[in-house]
């Protein structure tokens, strides 16, 4: 009954665990990728959502367990022996009902017997033992489930930041080609003027410089896109494909106020194991305390050498109480409570770590702000100001090498813009990681 119960009780959580995976699963990948399909996708094929549903069913088994010691204890058991040991066959004759005044107790002789057996055994009372563990087992599901949670919430996060850099490095490929495209216009003026003698050796050389160097840039950008891309489809749970992704939704996600962190799984799993700690010093506490047991036996005793048989019961109560134990109790306790007290103090060093993380994620919030504004206008007067140069250049008024810095200004200023923009972003997904939000309304179901 017991072990019947326990595995049906497993079996039934697997079961619930398996249902909820399968409907977490997405094998479909998408044609194109949303900061919102990407992070549900990452959800459900991360190698380390896996990993954090599987501790969440062995925290269930775990339950399920504890839980089992509220059954009673059945055994049916068999046996067939024969024996001439004065004190068993005595033992056998008189099971067997088969006993005379004839006897002899030294030596009764040869008997057999087969032996069936059932038992039932029942603990009436433990201490509060039982109790103590279906809540620490319990406990040990919340933190697994907060740990679930953490492990969405960091690849959610995560996603966001790798999907911003695919933006950002895609829009510096754009900015280096521009960059070589009109560094190779200035290249074929400074050719015309150079035939027309009106441009010396140098200044020609100093271009042709630059669009090598141009050239590079744009190589190492194409370079880093590519790796953003290996690294986004390595958190989608991918080891190929095709990354095309949508900028539709780039400004969709909400910016959090009154953040104070109390949502922080980091803290609810942290809780969780202060529960369990709290039930591991009741267990530990039981000790102390007597175990009262329930028993019940019924056997049937048989054989063929005396041909006789017979039927006998038996049922009770026994206590356990431990008189000394050589302070292994009281050890176990003492233990309990120094790891209560330290989870206690984790709790505490981990809720100052989050007000400073939060403190932290605001600040660069702000100043993510305000480097959009300057940037903005840093791009407006370089792009004025290469406007004038090309033109000038054009007309023989500047230097090949004026030239080449303001077509360096621009592209740094493009380039910091770029940077800005996509930290903007990411501080915003920052600050609703650090306030324990989802990115997106659904991503954590």
């Amino acid at each position: 009954m017991k072990s019947f119960s326990l595995i049906v009780s497993v079996g039934f959580f697997l079961l619930l665990a398996g249902i909820s995976n399968g409907k977490e699963q997405i094998t479909q990948v998408p044609d194109t990728w949303t900061m919102e399909n990407a992070v549900s996708f990452a959800v459900a094929n991360n190698p380390d959502s896996f990993i954090a549903h599987k501790r969440i069913e062995e925290a269930r088994t775990m339950i399920a367990t504890a839980q089992s010691i509220d059954y009673p204890m059945v055994n049916l058991s068999a046996g067939y022996s024969q024996t001439n040991n004065p004190m068993y066959s005595f033992g056998n004759i008189l099971n067997q009902g088969a006993f005379n005044q004839t006897i002899d107790f030294n030596d009764p002789g040869r008997t057999d017997n087969l032996n069936l057996k059932a038992s039932i055994g029942y603990r009436v009372y433990n201490g509060g033992r039982t109790t103590a563990e279906i809540d620490a087992a319990k406990a040990a599901t919340e933190m697994q489930k907060a740990g679930l949670a953490s492990v969405h919430q960091r690849l959610a996060f995560e996603v966001i930041k790798t999907f911003h850099a695919i933006v950002q490095a895609k829009e510096m490929v754009k900015v280096r080609q521009e960059a070589l495209d009109a560094i190779g216009a200035a290249l074929d003026v400074a050719n015309a003027r150079f035939e027309a003698g009106d441009l010396l050796r140098s200044d020609l050389l100093n271009l042709e410089l630059q669009q090598s160097r141009a050239s590079e840039n744009l190589i190492q950008s194409r370079h880093t896109l590519e790796l953003t891309k290996r690294s986004f489809l390595n958190l989608l749970g991918l080891k190929e494909g095709e990354v095309k992704i949508s900028t539709e939704d780039l400004a969709a996600q909400e910016i959090p106020v009154n953040i104070d962190g109390s949502s922080r799984q980091e803290l609810k799993q942290l809780k969780a194991r202060e529960k369990a700690s709290l039930a591991e010093l009741r267990k530990a506490e039981s000790g102390r305390l007597p175990t009262v047991d329930a028993f019940a036996s019924y056997q049937v005793d048989g054989g063929l050498v005396l041909e006789e048989g017979g039927n006998s019961w038996m049922a009770g109560l026994k206590m356990d109480y431990k008189l000394f134990d050589g302070d292994r109790t009281a050890s176990m306790i003492a233990k309990a409570r120094a790891r209560l007290q330290e989870i206690r103090g984790l709790i505490r060093k981990t809720e100052l770590a989050i007000n400073l993380e939060i403190q932290q994620a605001e600040l660069d919030y702000k100043q993510a702000r305000k480097r959009v504004s300057v940037t903005e206008k840093m791009v407006l007067v370089a792009q004025e100001g290469i406007r004038l140069s090309r033109a000038r250049f054009k007309e023989g008024v500047i230097l090949a090498s004026d030239l080449i810095d303001f077509e360096m200004r621009l592209s740094d200023a493009l380039a910091r813009r770029l940077a800005a923009k996509a930290r903007y972003q990411v501080a915003i997904a920052n600050l609703r990681k650090v306030a324990g939000l989802e990115q997106f309304p659904t991503t954590g179901e």
